[in-house]
């Protein structure tokens, strides 16, 4: 399931609390973005049709709910990005942020204690 950043925004908002209305939807998400309540329902009505979100009638709205997992977008999302820019695999993920000097003791020492989770 293709969801875009926009998108994301969206679903963030229902991963953090859900059922959300349109316009409890609008007044958490789109004003920082700029958008209107229409812009959001555009959005609402994609993910409906991709099938990430599902919509119950109460009174004359609709509240909107995650069908689509956080867990399972995350999964999604970071094997794609390791597909697109590592050819699919982590250890040179890993070297293009040391050589960059984007990790941290903290994330050397969390990487290390995960290898050795996974080495008998």
């Amino acid at each position: 399931m293709n969801i875009t950043s926009a998108e994301a925004l969206i679903m963030d908002a229902l991963w953090r609390r859900e059922p959300l209305s349109a316009e409890d939807i609008t007044a958490e998400v789109a004003v920082a973005q700029g958008w209107s309540e229409a812009t959001v329902k555009t959005f609402l009505n994609r993910l409906l049709k991709k099938g990430a979100i599902a919509a119950s009638a109460e009174g004359r709205r609709y509240l909107y709910r995650p069908v689509l997992q956080r867990s399972e977008f995350v999964d999604a999302e970071s094997q794609g990005f390791l597909e697109r820019m590592f050819d699919g695999r982590l250890a040179p993920l890993v070297s293009h942020l040391s050589e960059r000097r984007k990790l941290t003791a903290e994330d050397v020492a969390e990487l290390k204690r995960l290898i050795n989770e996974l080495e008998p």
